[in-house]
């Protein structure tokens, strides 16, 4: 395998998620500033981010967007951030938030978090919960924190949790 920084090689998304962790103010903010420098089209950073901690009304109004499986686990994140995106070309747009996303990710690998992201939630529920101008276009929830227990999932999940993580090899991946 080639040489790949260690943010790359050890980021993962978990499951399980340490119920008892928080953020502190400066990780939320750090994550956010990481995603703030990710690139952007003509510089528009179309990217629009709802952070919800634990318990707090944003973070309730996430968590019940989200389908009742992915609840389960998500309910344990410190942090739930939705990721939208604006402007005209929403494709365009969507790609950059993809970018500030990725930053945030790896940024929170750097603090010693972790981020798992959901783009299976109800848009236009969370849309309405979080009063969002109707030019704003939630596409991700990530769930941010620490590592929890993973034998406190339910079989299934845990079994993907605690299995060897599997890439395709590039070969797999080149067009040509």
């Amino acid at each position: 395998m080639a040489d790949l920084t260690p943010l790359l090689a050890y980021r993962w998304s978990p499951w399980a998620f340490d119920p008892s962790a928080e953020l502190t103010p400066d990780e939320a903010a750090s994550l956010l500033e990481a995603a703030r420098w990710a690139p952007s089209a003509e510089n528009r950073q179309p990217w629009r981010f709802a952070v919800g901690h634990r318990e707090d009304e944003t973070w309730k109004r996430i968590l019940i967007s989200l389908p009742g499986s992915d609840q389960g686990w998500a309910r344990h994140a410190a942090t739930l951030v939705v990721g939208a995106h604006t402007g005209g070309d929403a494709e365009r747009a969507a790609y950059d938030l993809g970018q500030a996303i990725a930053h945030l990710t790896l940024q929170a690998t750097a603090l010693g978090l972790h981020v798992r992201q959901l783009t299976r939630f109800d848009q236009a529920s969370l849309a309405t919960e979080l009063d969002l101008p109707g030019d704003v276009r939630p596409l991700v929830v990530a769930a941010v924190g620490r590592l929890g227990d993973p034998f406190a999932l339910p079989p299934d999940l845990r079994a993907r949790e605690i299995g060897l993580r599997r890439r395709r090899p590039v070969a797999d991946l080149l067009l040509a």
